[in-house]
């Protein structure tokens, strides 16, 4: 099995530092094991999209010297296979209408109650996902085994909006699958996210990828690095420098002799020592101290 692995921002703004840690390991991953790294960007939400963000996050990753395998996958193009992928769902039972609002959920405690509210078809519904109450696991890469009941956190999920814009957990698996992605190495912010796309791709008849959830950047509030909250976006003239922390932040420490040095040496000396490291424990890490 050829490894094949992916970074998947979002173009709600440039690539701040947390976002170079998860770039960084990915790309590092793939190399490792001889594979290819790909990049997709995740336009689904056109009102939280900043005009011009998808091209600064691919000026940014070639930069700090990742480059991509393949041609660049966006979401926004992807319509068709979201909504094929949703009939199947609705034709197998798997997915049904609905026209429970925020408010009425809020009175539920946020947890839907599933497939017993469903509806007949209409333009003003949302689709949802049923989900099984009983629990699931995965094991994860880094995390260890991670298990959850979807039913009793938060219930039937959303995969496609009212709006017709169709649902993160949807996209983001079924681009996995369709781009036979083995391995997703992110962020341990998407862990709620990760046994709902396994489940949705078991309902699809996909083969589920290998994940594992990195430690997320903290900055010097205790609050995670997010292009939300303002984080400094990444620095070009800074790649060396920025780099050689996303190593700090892997568990690496580069040699004082590499100080500085070229993306390209600094990337060479990253894919000869990937091997022998070793995460930081826990969901979450502070800032290195160097950018601190």
């Amino acid at each position: 099995m050829t490894y094949r692995g992916r970074f998947a921002p979002t173009p709600s703004g440039p690539l701040h530092f947390g976002s170079l840690v998860a770039a960084l390991a990915s790309w590092l991953e793939a190399r490792h094991h001889g594979g290819q790294w790909l990049v997709r960007i995740d336009d689904l939400d056109p009102p939280r999209e900043a005009p011009g963000a998808a091209d600064h996050i691919l000026t940014q990753l070639e930069a700090f010297g990742l480059h991509w395998d393949e041609t660049v996958r966006y979401q926004s193009q992807r319509s068709e296979a979201y909504q094929a992928a949703v009939t199947q769902l609705l034709d197998t039972g798997h997915a049904f209408h609905c026209r429970m609002t925020r408010k009425q959920l809020a009175t539920l405690g946020h947890c839907h109650p599933g497939i017993d509210v469903a509806v007949p078809a209409a333009s003003d519904t949302a689709i949802r996902l049923h989900v099984p109450d009983r629990q699931l696991c995965y094991p994860d890469g880094i995390q260890g085994q991670v298990c959850n009941n979807l039913h009793r956190d938060g219930g039937a999920f959303v995969i496609r909006r009212r709006d017709g814009l169709f649902g993160y957990q949807l996209a983001c698996a079924l681009d996995d699958a369709d781009d036979n992605i083995t391995h997703v190495l992110r962020g341990a912010d998407l862990l709620d996210s990760t046994l709902r796309q396994c489940w949705l791709l078991e309902c699809l008849g996909r083969p589920v990828p290998r994940y594992a959830h990195l430690p997320v950047i903290l900055d010097g509030r205790a609050t995670k690095l997010s292009k939300s909250a303002g984080s400094n976006a990444l620095a070009p003239d800074q790649a060396s420098h920025l780099l050689g922390a996303a190593f700090l932040g892997m568990g690496l420490t580069v040699p004082e002799a590499l100080s500085g040095a070229p993306v390209t040496e600094l990337l060479n000396w990253g894919m000869s020592h990937y091997s022998e490291h070793h995460w930081p424990p826990g969901q979450t890490q502070p800032l290195p101290a160097i950018l601190a």
